[in-house]
């Protein structure tokens, strides 16, 4: 009887389990995006201490913050109003001069953050350099719609070069919403809007919305990932609440402008930001332009993965052994669904065109993406591939999954129906039995 796992075990097989994710991470760019309410909350040094965890793990962090509740909290013990249009501030010269104490208020609370290194600690031994400056030009919004905007402005041009060189240097960069123009005006700019041009400018990595709202959801499920089609679609349904959904619009711009990836997150989620950079399925979603996971013709260099997908399946003996020797000679016959590099899952058609049989073998999905539909994605691709080749009639030789395949259209079959060549290598001890399915009809 094996031992039930302790904490230290699970610690070590979580830590190993991350370090692809630190791998692929040190040395990337990543622009982070979080409202003055994260700043506000007491958790708030959780995040900058997770923060400064990436920042050591040699990530390039730049941190976009926004400042709406300490601006209206000045706004109001002035007795001014507070005045928006289709999501955007009015800004007066009056509530001008609340931005930027505010703006300057919530820098250095950030700052003096970020400065900790008290002894036992999280963040004991760190020495980050927090940089800021005027890396951001800008223009005025000017009259919309018959309103005047006032002070508020929009990003004309972001200094990418200036800031790649603080990055380089190791600095974290500290961007305020605010943006400067070239006759001395300063203007109050939306962070979100803000941080998805940077991203954009600097070409970054990843953009991460830090989100009071909730992510995406559909049916009240949230989604975990999301192409920009798809997340046109989601809008245009509806139902999206209004600052998830301009969350979505600025991702949406930056992944068509060239942003990788884009992460929504709801920062009340304590961890969110460690788990959705350092888990399989991380915590929040995850929005690109393309699909996240890839499904094609695996290569020689996918060979390591497959041969770890299915070694346990052989121990159990749901699966006939390979050698790699055999799989690097039969490579051209795989398909692979992977993902950030991983191979999640994997299957191999066989044609006998003399016959106008193919056989599915060695289909096999990760444990922990097991029942998601993959399995079905592989087979659907299969049978595809099959149809074009000519072929009329798929065949599956199987142990211990006789009814999944039942259960998607494969009728049961002798070994004598396989083509006369599959029937010289069939193996009488394993007993395997054979289902046939025709191609011309579709569960």
């Amino acid at each position: 009887m094996s031992e039930p796992e302790s904490g230290s075990d699970s610690f070590v097989r979580w830590f190993r389990s991350s370090s692809p994710y630190i791998h692929a991470h040190r040395g990337r760019t990543f622009v982070v995006c979080l409202g003055g309410e994260a700043v506000a909350a007491p958790e708030f040094p959780h995040l900058v201490q997770d923060l400064a965890l990436l920042q050591g793990l040699g990530i390039r962090l730049v941190l976009v913050y926004g400042a709406r509740p300490q601006i209206e909290s000045r706004l109001r013990g002035r007795g001014l109003g507070i005045q928006y249009r289709e999501g955007l501030r009015i800004t007066s010269p009056e509530a001008m001069e609340c931005v930027k104490e505010a703006v300057g208020v919530v820098r250095i609370e950030i700052e003096a953050l970020f400065s900790m290194g008290l002894a036992n600690s999280p963040m004991a031994g760190v020495r980050i350099r927090v940089d800021s400056g005027n890396f951001v030009m800008a223009r005025p919004l000017g009259v919309r719609g018959g309103v005047d905007h006032g002070h508020t402005g929009c990003v004309r041009r972001i200094d990418a070069a200036a800031l790649r060189e603080r990055l380089d240097e190791g600095a974290l960069v500290l961007l305020p919403p605010l943006g400067y123009s070239l006759t001395g005006e300063v203007f109050n700019l939306g962070a979100r809007d803000l941080a998805a041009a940077t991203a954009v400018a600097l070409g970054a990595d990843k953009l991460i919305y830090l989100m009071e709202a909730g992510e995406p959801r559909r049916d009240g499920r949230p989604l975990s990932n999301l192409t920009t089609r798809e997340a046109d679609r989601l809008l245009g349904e509806g139902g999206v609440p209004a600052a998830t959904a301009r969350h979505l619009e600025a991702g949406i711009r930056a992944c068509r402008s060239g942003v990788a990836r884009v992460h929504l997150l709801d920062r009340r989620r304590d961890g969110a930001l460690l788990r959705e950079l350092f888990t399989p399925d991380g915590q929040g979603t995850l929005l690109t332009a393309e699909p996240f996971e890839h499904l094609r013709t695996a290569r020689i260099d996918d060979v390591g993965g497959i041969l770890e997908l299915i070694a346990p399946l052989e121990a159990e003996g749901v699966l006939v052994r390979r050698s790699r020797e055999r799989l690097e000679m039969e490579i051209e016959r795989f398909l692979v669904l992977e993902r950030d590099g991983a191979i999640l899952a994997c299957a191999a058609l066989y044609p006998y065109p003399e016959t106008a049989m193919g056989e599915l073998a060695c289909l096999a999905v990760d444990p922990a993406y097991r029942g998601s539909g993959r399995g079905d994605r592989l087979l659907a691709e299969v049978e595809a591939r099959a149809r074009a080749a000519g072929l009329e009639r798929l065949f599956v030789l199987t142990t211990q999954t006789a009814h999944w395949f039942r259960e998607r259209g494969f009728e049961p079959a002798r070994p004598g129906d396989l083509p006369v060549a599959r029937q010289a290598l069939y193996n009488w001890q394993r007993n395997s039995k054979v289902f046939i399915k025709d191609l011309g009809v579709r569960p």
